[in-house]
Formats: structure tokens, C-alpha cells, sequence
């Protein structure tokens, strides 16, 4: 194993310092017609990459969504196997490469709204320990949460952590070449006016940091609208292919009513199909490409 040098820490004040003129994220300024391009993720084979169980390995997964045709895969973090290293990362990254996918991103689990400075310093140091890993795959972005509000907490004060957080972790992702983004995953960014108002407080370089659009994690009367409300600032998007209303029944989503919404957004970049309904993944996972591709265009 030959781990990759360490890249220099720019100091988080230095960091800020150059950013200082920039006192939120605006909308991502895209002025050209969006070009999509459609990803796979694994979260979509969770039952079969189980680590204590498997059916299939990152590898066997990366062969699956070539021979459906995607474009990149999106390889979530939770069935690395415990032992991975950089040689292991290397070797997905160049498999992935020889079968003509590109790695669009990566996702962990996080919680940036802990107040014990212990367990917040661990999920920091679990994230950039993510953010390397993220670069040596050379995947551009890695989705992180919020997290959820501590029992007798103020939203306020868990919102100004993760805010803290995110720009405490900036410095680390930047020099990395990785970009940061926030997904709308319930609790702290349940909706996109909790979501909007970390994202628009975040002190960041332009292209930076973002939103990682969930098509399937929205709840309102209106969920395409709340997607509509996001697109702007989205810099990833996973596509789910149902909606929830509110507490109603799931329902299949309308993909090309989502896809048009990213279009009007001018969104360019990855949508990557996150497949979580209770169809076969191996049976639903080819429909819905199937559906997708085509209005990629």
C-alpha cells in the first residue's frame, strides 16, 4: 500500500479570509442548457452488498450498471469493506474507468447538529477521512447530512453548528478538489426553507459546496415543488421513483416531470438513480433506467 501524501491544510481562518466577500450561496450560476447524465447507485442494491451477507461487491456492482448502459456509478460508502485503503480505491476507480463509467460521487452518514464537542470532532474527522477517500476515487462530490436536532435543543443553535461545521470542513475538500453537499434528508433540513437556510448562510468558494437533491425525500402537498425550490443550488441529484404526499401512500414520481424541472433549472451534472422501492432492484432498477435514459437526451 502506498497511501496518497497528505495535501497542505489551508488554515480555516486563511480559508475564510479569501471568501470573506461571499456571505451565503446563491444560486449556482448556469446560463447554458443543462447536459444529464445519468449515474447508478448502490444504495439501489443495498440487500445485496450487505457486508455480513453479500450477493455482490463494489466491482460486481460497477459491472451491473455497465452493462445498463449509465454513465458513472455512485459508490456509497457503506459497504466499503472495514479494511479499505487507497490501493482498494484505486483499483474500483480504474475498473470503473476501464468499463467506461466515471465515479460521479460518494455518500456517508453524519450527523453535524451533535453539541458534545467530542462526538462532533469525531464526525468531522469521519467526513474528511471521506473526503480523501473521495479524491482518490477522483469522485467530484460527496453528499453529507445535516443531521437531526438533540432533544431539548434549539433549532437555532444545531442549524449555527452545522453551518460551522460545513465551513470548518470546506478548507479540507477544497484543496482536494471535492465538493461538499448537503442533502435534504429530514430533520434539520426537512424542508426547503430549513434546508435553504444552512445552504444560503454557508460562507464558501463558488462551486464548493451545494445541495444533493433527493427527488424522494420531500413530503409536502407539493413535493415538486420543493424539488422546483432546490434545483438551483443542486450541484448532485438522486433521483427516487416515488413520492410521498404528506402523510399519503408512496406513488410512483413522474421522472420526466423531475427531469424537466432540472432542465428548467438548467442543472448540468450527475442524476443518479437512488432505487428504493419494494421491487427487485435487479427487476426496478432496469425499468426505471429504462424510463431515464431517454430523457437525459
Amino acid at each position: 500500500m502506498n497511501p496518497t501524501p497528505p495535501l497542505p491544510r489551508i488554515p480555516r481562518r486563511e480559508f475564510l479570509s479569501r471568501v470573506a466577500a461571499v456571505l451565503a450561496i446563491d444560486p449556482i450560476r448556469r446560463v447554458r442548457p443543462g447536459r444529464l447524465k445519468l449515474s447508478l447507485s448502490a444504495y439501489s442494491f443495498r440487500d445485496y452488498l450487505k457486508l455480513d451477507a453479500p450477493r455482490m461487491d463494489m466491482f460486481q456492482f460497477v459491472d451491473l450498471a455497465a452493462d445498463y448502459g449509465c454513465d458513472a456509478v455512485e459508490p456509497t460508502s457503506y459497504w466499503f469493506p472495514p479494511d479499505v485503503d487507497d490501493a482498494y480505491l484505486r483499483r474500483l476507480q480504474q475498473h470503473a474507468f476501464l468499463q467506461g463509467l466515471d465515479i460521479s460521487g460518494t455518500a456517508i452518514r453524519n450527523d453535524l447538529c451533535l453539541a458534545d464537542p467530542a462526538a462532533r470532532a469525531q464526525q468531522l474527522e469521519t467526513i474528511r477521512r471521506w473526503i480523501d477517500r473521495a479524491s482518490v476515487l477522483t469522485a467530484p462530490v460527496i453528499r453529507i447530512f445535516g443531521g437531526n436536532v438533540p432533544r431539548g435543543d434549539s433549532e437555532d443553535a444545531a442549524a449555527e453548528r452545522v453551518i460551522s461545521a460545513i465551513e470548518e470542513l470546506l478548507p479540507h475538500a477544497v484543496a482536494r478538489g471535492v465538493t461538499l453537499a448537503l442533502e435534504n434528508h429530514g430533520g434539520i433540513t426537512d424542508t426547503p426553507a430549513q434546508l435553504l437556510r444552512i445552504v444560503r448562510a454557508v460562507r464558501a468558494p463558488e462551486g464548493g459546496f451545494g445541495v444533493n437533491l433527493d427527488t424522494g425525500n420531500f413530503h409536502g402537498d407539493d413535493p415538486y415543488a420543493d424539488v422546483a425550490a432546490l434545483a438551483p443550488y443542486a450541484v448532485n441529484v438522486q433521483v427516487k421513483t416515488e413520492i410521498r404526499r404528506g402523510q399519503g401512500p408512496k406513488e410512483p414520481a413522474d421522472l420526466e416531470r423531475m427531469i424537466a424541472i432540472l432542465r428548467d433549472a438548467r442543472y448540468a451534472g450527475y442524476v443518479v438513480l437512488e432505487y428504493e422501492a419494494d421491487e427487485d432492484p435487479m427487476i426496478g432498477v432496469p425499468a426505471a433506467l429504462r424510463i431515464l435514459r431517454p430523457l437525459m437526451g
